[in-house]
């Protein structure tokens, strides 16, 4: 045991006393010894993205106002452990800002000039606004017919009886009979058939000058099937409708409810031709087609049944037609004609013309009567025999000429043709246009188009509007 002494209140170890080894153990040099409860603090964590210089160093911490009293800034630490600087010199309201008491004066130019400009713009909107509606002529316009189809208006409605093909090779025979042409449930059905397989197959005449043909000339009236040398009467029947001797207008509206057929080869329509020849046959006198398609599906390379056109057939003659001039298609957007009803209308004036799919805003066609249609035509000086072509529209003086006359509505459903309106060698076209024996050839493969038409191979029409513009035909402006 240690002896004590009281000599300076000191305790001290005698040196001559051996160790105990069974209660100390000796410490290597240069190395502390440490309480048993001292535990090892890790560092705190740096942040990576900080700046450098504001991380607190390891080991280290914030200094406080309280050890820093001679300090002239302070940090100030937010709860996500940003520092922010904060100046004790500098006090509230006493930094000098000269440019408030003393303003330059052409600070205020920096606010004008953009208020003027706003002012500015807002007026030139407005008036170009007001000159926009100013040049839309809202015309009145007196109805003329407004057909739901609850029953046949034959005072309105003639069904033409033709088998000559209407100048286009059309291979349809149009009928008066109802299974071309009925209504049903208040809505009016242009079907397709095919024609009686006896008339087709053997030699026989059908003769229609004494059963209701509306035709003008023999070929229209008198159909021959010959087969020795292979030509065969309408491979097919359908209808054609027209208002002519019930509704007619100059310059007005038509809206026309309807559905396409879907079907090979099929070739709906809804336009509109000259009440009278004014200026000669067709096409002096012009043509107007509101909606022209082709029941063929979406796969048909000029368009099926998801496309329509619309144009204006106006020239000298069948073979200078200036209809390329406007021609204008319009596709279904995600669907086709065929999956449901669609409003095919036509606003026509003294100054422009335009068709419309369900709205107005919606235009396909669209014509301004801005100059001579015999300019607008850029038809040559003569035809291909070197016969100098004529104005037949000059002596009028108009730009509206020769849609300038009234004009009737007419809805059909035509069947192939030889006219281009299907090209040749086109999505397995069955005929060629230049062939003696094209209807005969579409005959022979109606198990290719014929299964087509099933459910759908027909057109359905709603509704037909007609509306005279004020100051014709009895209509007060």
């Amino acid at each position: 045991m240690p002896s004590i002494t009281a000599e300076g209140s000191s305790a001290h170890f005698d040196s001559r006393q051996t160790p105990n080894h069974d209660s100390q153990i000796a410490s290597p040099p240069n190395q502390q010894n440490f309480p048993d409860d001292d535990e090892i603090q890790p560092a705190p964590p740096r942040d990576p993205f900080g700046t450098p210089g504001h991380q607190t160093p390891y080991g280290s911490h914030p200094a406080t106002r309280a050890n820093s009293a001679t300090a002239s800034s302070s940090a100030v630490y937010t709860p996500g452990g940003v520092k922010y600087f904060r100046s004790r010199r500098v006090k509230k309201g006493e930094v000098e800002r000269p440019w408030l008491d003393k303003k330059d004066p052409k600070e205020k130019w920096g606010t004008i000039i953009p208020i003027l400009g706003i002012l500015i713009g807002l007026a030139i909107t407005g008036f170009l606004i007001w000159d926009g509606l100013r040049g839309i002529v809202n015309h009145k316009l007196c109805p003329v017919l407004d057909e739901n189809f609850s029953s046949w208006n034959d005072k309105v409605w003639t069904k033409e009886v033709e088998v000559g093909g209407y100048g286009n090779g059309q291979f349809e025979q149009t009928t008066a009979d109802g299974e071309n042409v009925y209504i049903e449930n208040g809505v009016l059905v242009i079907k397709p058939t095919l024609q009686d397989q006896i008339l087709i197959e053997s030699d026989n005449i059908l003769d229609l000058r004494s059963n209701g043909c509306t035709g003008t000339v023999w070929s229209d009236c008198v159909s021959v099937t010959n087969t020795t040398n292979g030509t065969i009467m309408n491979p097919v029947k359908s209808a054609r409708i027209n208002t002519r001797i019930g509704a007619s207008i100059k310059f007005g509206r038509v809206e026309v409810v309807a559905q396409l057929p879907a079907g090979d080869w099929l070739w709906p329509a809804i336009w509109m031709l000259p009440r009278d020849n004014v200026y000669g046959e067709w096409p002096r006198s012009g043509e107007i087609d509101i909606m022209e398609g082709r029941g063929n599906n979406y796969t048909y390379p000029d368009g099926g049944n998801n496309i329509v056109s619309s144009t204006l057939h106006f020239g000298p003659n069948s073979k200078n037609d200036g209809w390329w001039r406007n021609n204008v298609k319009r596709q279904a957007l995600h669907t086709t004609y065929a999956d449901g009803y669609h409003t095919f209308g036509l606003e026509w004036s003294e100054k422009y013309i335009f068709t419309y799919i369900d709205t107005r805003l919606l235009q396909v066609m669209y014509t301004h009567f801005d100059e001579p249609f015999w300019q607008y035509g850029r038809f040559p000086l003569s035809d291909g025999n070197g016969t100098r072509l004529q104005d037949p529209w000059g002596f009028t003086g108009s730009d509206t000429s020769p849609f300038d006359q009234d004009f009737y509505l007419v809805l059909n459903v035509a069947v192939g043709g030889t006219n281009g309106w299907f090209k040749d060698g086109k999505a397995g076209k069955p005929w060629i246009d230049g062939s003696s024996t094209a209807k005969k050839d579409f005959w022979q493969a109606r198990d290719q188009w014929y299964p087509t038409w099933k459910g759908k191979g027909h057109m359905k029409v709603k509704s037909v509007k007609m509306w005279q513009q004020g100051g014709y035909n009895g209509c007060e402006a």
